[in-house]
Parts: structure tokens; C-alpha cells; sequence
């Protein structure tokens, strides 16, 4: 059963993090305050939540906050986000000719600006994910600090898929091993290639090698344009065009042009969850900081508001936020919350 309000959701997270397991900043006021600047848009730094904090009774500084989110584990974030995902995961979804579920893949960069991440040639961090556009619910996320190609974790990012999930990517995950494959596994995919890459016809059974040896292996290849961007887009994929489960030409553009989804989120991470706005200097802190983000894109994907605010997840952020001018900060309302 789906967790519909907030203080549930609240409960559900919060009740199996320790209380007293740090004389100062304990494992529950560490969440708290992560989440609180990942949700709370007036924060713009974490000196506004401890002085709110301070003043109300909260003895935090920013240096013990500092300390714990340089040493302290990832894995009760990584819990959360998993237990919040399989909720997620229970919604009923409708899959496409009742077999199929859609599942973008891609990745976002996030630029370091810190020199003491600089010196230790982390410039950027890539953050994977595939979106299960079914039940919203975000999976597989993988964080990368460096300048790896896309193509490296295209393997890992599919194995993560439900079964008979499609994994819809774009070029940057194209390569001719990695085709093979996926099709060797009979796992489902929509790839997007490069337009450069040579294509002979095969008359005999209608399929396309891709490649320039003799031996190549033939694949289901459709080309559609866009005349807007008068781009071309030529797209190789498994899905069966005949027989059971089959997906017509017209459905195979179609699914690809639903790969925009991933984008969606990585556009809301960024500009209402604070994704891109990092506050610590170290990876363990970064790591932490996308896990919160993703924690709370997935609170709102549970959360059920009054129907007169909508149902978008904006829409639900600025519920929360209204409700949030009655108390002073999240780790007041969450403290309440856990009273009750």
C-alpha cells in the first residue's frame, strides 16, 4: 500500500535512524538537516538553517556538520532512497502493449568549483540514473567523479532494469559491443546512433548491419526526421516487430521521444532540489547531498496534497512550502511530526 501524507512518510524514514548515536549531531538531526536545505527553498546556505537552529534550541555549527558529512556513511541515505523507491515501485503501472516498461537512461554533470576537489582532479561529477516512466521512480543511480564516457556504465545502467524493461538512450551510450550485447542477453533497448556509422540493407530479411566488417550483425534499424531541427535520428533496437509483444515503427519514435523524461528530472533535481547547488567540499559530502536530492524527488512522488493545489510535483513542493511558513524550520515540523 502507497504512503499517501507526509508525516507517514516522515515516520516511515525517520523511526529506524538512531537518536543517540552521537553526543552532538546524532544520525536523525543529520538527515534532518539535509533534508530540510534539499526541500526549504529560502535556505540558501547552510548558515541559515543553524542559525534558525541555534536560536530554537539547536546547538549545531557549521563545523560539526562539516566533519560529519566528510566521515560519516552513505548507506542509511542509500537505505532510505531504496525503501522510498520500492514504495514507489508498488504503484500499478501501465505498460506499453501490456508487457513493456519505458525506461530512460542517462546522466547529468554537476560541476565541482571546490580547489580542495580540484587537487584531487575531480572537476565534475556525473550522476546516472534510469527513470521507470511507468511509476516515476528513479533506479540504478550511479555517481562518477571524473570524465568517464557514458558508454562505460551503459552495461550497468541497463542490468538494473525491471524485467522487460526498454532502456532508451542516446548517442553517447552507442557502441557496437555493447549492441551486440544487449541483444546476446535479451535485454530491451532503443538506442540512438551516430549518423556516421556505415549501414548496409539486407534484403533477405529486412534487417540492417551496422559496421563496416564482413560478418557485421544485422539489427531493426528506424530512421525518422525532424523537420523542425532538421535533424535525423536513426535508432537500432530488439524489440519485436512481429509476433507477440511487437512495436510497430511508429511506436519504437515514439518511445524514444519519451526519453525527454530523464531530462524532466534532471531540470526539477537541479532547479527545485538544489542538485546542483553543492554545499560540501569532499566527495563523501557531495555523495550524501544527491542522495538527499533524490530522497526528496521521491517524497514527493509519494505525497498526496488537497486536489485544489494539483498533482504536479511542483505543484507539491509549494504545498509543502506553504505548510512550512507555520513552523520555523523542517527539523522543527519533522521533530513535531515524530512527537505525534
Amino acid at each position: 500500500m502507497i504512503i499517501r501524507s507526509f508525516p507517514k512518510i516522515v515516520k516511515t524514514i525517520l523511526e529506524e535512524l538512531p537518536k543517540n548515536d552521537y553526543p552532538v549531531l546524532n544520525s536523525r538531526l543529520f538527515f534532518e538537516c539535509w533534508l530540510s536545505y534539499t526541500l526549504d527553498n529560502s535556505l540558501t546556505s547552510m548558515r541559515d538553517i543553524f542559525k534558525r537552529l541555534n536560536n530554537t534550541g539547536f546547538t549545531l555549527d557549521i563545523s560539526t556538520f562539516s566533519k560529519a558529512s566528510a566521515g560519516r556513511s552513505c548507506q542509511p541515505f542509500q537505505q532510505i532512497y531504496q525503501k522510498l523507491n520500492q514504495l514507489l515501485g508498488q504503484k500499478s503501472s501501465q505498460r506499453l502493449s501490456g508487457k513493456y516498461e519505458i525506461c530512460p537512461i542517462d546522466s547529468t554533470i554537476i560541476t565541482l568549483t571546490s580547489k580542495l576537489l580540484w587537487a584531487l582532479d575531480y572537476h565534475q561529477v556525473k550522476l546516472f540514473s534510469s527513470l521507470n516512466l511507468a511509476t516515476g521512480s528513479p533506479a540504478g543511480n550511479l555517481i562518477n567523479f571524473g570524465y568517464d564516457h557514458d558508454y562505460k556504465f551503459g552495461a550497468k545502467m541497463i542490468d538494473c532494469l525491471p524485467v522487460n524493461g526498454v532502456g532508451v538512450m542516446d548517442r553517447g551510450f552507442a557502441g557496437l559491443e555493447f549492441i551486440e550485447s544487449l541483444c546476446r542477453d535479451n535485454k530491451y533497448f532503443v538506442l540512438r546512433i551516430k549518423n556516421n556509422w556505415k549501414l548496409e540493407f539486407s534484403p533477405t530479411d529486412g534487417l540492417v548491419k551496422i559496421g563496416s566488417s564482413v560478418d557485421a550483425p544485422a539489427y531493426r534499424i528506424i530512421n525518422f526526421c525532424d523537420l523542425e531541427t532538421k535533424s535525423e535520428f536513426r535508432l537500432v533496437t530488439n524489440l519485436p516487430g512481429s509476433g507477440e509483444g511487437s512495436i510497430g515503427d511508429d511506436e519504437i519514435r515514439e518511445i524514444y521521444r519519451w526519453r525527454w523524461g530523464i531530462e524532466l528530472l534532471w531540470k526539477f533535481l537541479k532547479m527545485h532540489l538544489k542538485l546542483d547547488r553543492l554545499i560540501t567540499k569532499n566527495v563523501n559530502g557531495i555523495t550524501i547531498q544527491i542522495y538527499t536530492s533524490l530522497i526528496a524527488y521521491l517524497i514527493l512522488q509519494l505525497l498526496s496534497i488537497p486536489q485544489q493545489w494539483g498533482d504536479k510535483l511542483l505543484d507539491k513542493l509549494r504545498y509543502l512550502q506553504a505548510c512550512m511558513c507555520q513552523k520555523i524550520s523542517y527539523v522543527h515540523w519533522l521533530e513535531d511530526i515524530m512527537l505525534c
